[in-house]
């Protein structure tokens, strides 16, 4: 995380223009015929090539096993599945084209639910197994879990202009 705040801060401030023009995606920052941005945006073509169809299947082997019990019910399962995934994800960029809006809304939703829900309540079950649960111990937990809720919530209230 320190890295990430590093490199952001020394970007802000070595930023040449005006603060309010620093896009969401930082490629944008830069100008259409410079070179560097131009390779890592092919950079970044390459990865979404490459990464886009594994979490896919990531997902498709998930989803499917929970779902039918088999990892390949059928191809017109795993087709449709596919469509719909890919569909979401054009309609997406197409209706939605501002990744930090994404990024936001969606590191609020896994930080609810993978940072403050789950191990909050894996502790207080654990907590509860062995007998020693107890309501100051339930009351800081909940405390905790409601943060992340009122982080998340909060990506509602405070929206940004574009």
């Amino acid at each position: 995380m320190m890295t990430y705040l590093v490199v952001g801060a020394i970007f802000y401030a070595s930023f040449p223009k005006d603060k309010n023009c620093i896009e969401d995606n930082l490629l944008n920052n830069f100008s259409n015929t410079d070179t560097m941005a131009f390779v890592a945006r092919a950079f970044l073509l390459f990865q979404m090539w490459t990464v886009f169809p594994l979490l896919i299947y990531i997902f498709r082997l998930q989803f499917m096993h929970t779902l039918f019990g088999s990892t390949y019910p059928s191809f017109f399962h795993v087709f449709f599945l596919n469509l719909v995934l890919v569909v979401v994800c054009v309609l997406f960029a197409r209706f939605l084209p501002h990744i930090g809006t994404i990024i936001r809304f969606s590191g609020a939703f896994c930080g609810l639910a993978y940072i403050f829900t789950l191990p909050c309540l894996v502790h207080l079950v654990r907590l509860k197994q062995a007998g020693r649960l107890t309501w100051p111990n339930t009351a800081v937990h909940v405390f905790i879990m409601l943060l992340g809720l009122a982080n998340f919530a909060g990506q509602f209230f405070f929206l940004n202009k574009t």
